[in-house]
């Protein structure tokens, strides 16, 4: 197979432009013995370089034409046939090991939510998605644009706005600009569970127009000093560290 046409349904989009490749795989932090995974391969723009840069390096593809396009051009490359929804990262994976891809834009926002589940085997990510997604992703509290994956990524992994990326350098093009972002996972000395956070923040932006009082008013949480200040607020004006300490307090 020499070629591979764009599949709709899959939200595929193949990077034409080898030098912004070269670019967004420079940005990966990893050393060449790191476990290094790419989603979506596609035709292998970053496989390529990828493959040449890293000796523990496997893909993760669900296309069937892909998979056998990859294994026509990159006979020795370890390709994992699955959906990335339902990758069981755990089996496949060591921990701490490093992401990359361009993903899908149908599909990012639940590959971020896959990735927060199974943080603790993927050290660093760095990815291209949808300019909106990555700007809401990076954005800090006050901001209309920060939201749920804004303060459960922001407090897990550190979170970097790369470099935007023109439709031109797609085929075919989106009908929108895109956007390389990094993610670094912090340190965190005894991390509150991401299932905790999780139902507090989805709570607090379930209804964001609304005071936090009222939108999470199907949780019950301790008194604390800020309780009264904080529910008279918008979930969009409070911070990660505010969330964070905030769900402390969850009975």
């Amino acid at each position: 197979m020499d070629k591979l046409t764009p599949k709709k349904f899959l939200g595929q989009h193949f990077l034409t432009d080898k030098q912004l490749a070269q670019k967004i795989v420079r940005t990966l932090s990893a050393d060449e013995t790191a476990a290094v995974a790419e989603i979506g391969p596609g035709m292998g723009i970053l496989t390529q370089y990828l493959c040449e840069k890293y000796t523990n390096f496997r893909v993760v593809e669900i296309d069937n034409d892909a998979v056998s396009y990859l294994k026509t051009h990159f006979p020795t490359l370890e390709i994992i046939h699955e959906d990335v929804l339902k990758w069981n990262m755990q089996a496949t994976l060591p921990k701490n090991s490093f992401l990359i891809g361009n993903l899908p834009y149908n599909i990012s926002s639940p590959i971020f939510f896959h990735i927060l589940e199974n943080m603790e085997y993927v050290q660093e990510g760095v990815f291209m998605i949808q300019k909106e997604v990555a700007e809401r992703i990076c954005a800090k509290e006050g901001n209309k644009e920060y939201g749920i994956l804004s303060v459960l990524m922001g407090y897990f992994y550190e979170l970097k706005y790369e470099f935007s990326v023109p439709p031109t350098v797609f085929s075919p093009p989106p009908k929108v600009m895109s956007a390389v972002f990094s993610m670094k996972r912090k340190n965190i000395e005894n991390p509150i569970s991401f299932s905790i956070l999780k139902k507090v923040v989805k709570a607090g932006f379930s209804q964001r127009r609304k005071t936090l009082r009222n939108a999470v008013k199907g949780l019950e949480f301790a008194d604390f000093p800020e309780k009264e200040k904080w529910f008279a607020m918008r979930a969009e004006q409070l911070s990660v560290s505010d969330f964070v300490q905030l769900s402390t307090y969850l009975v």
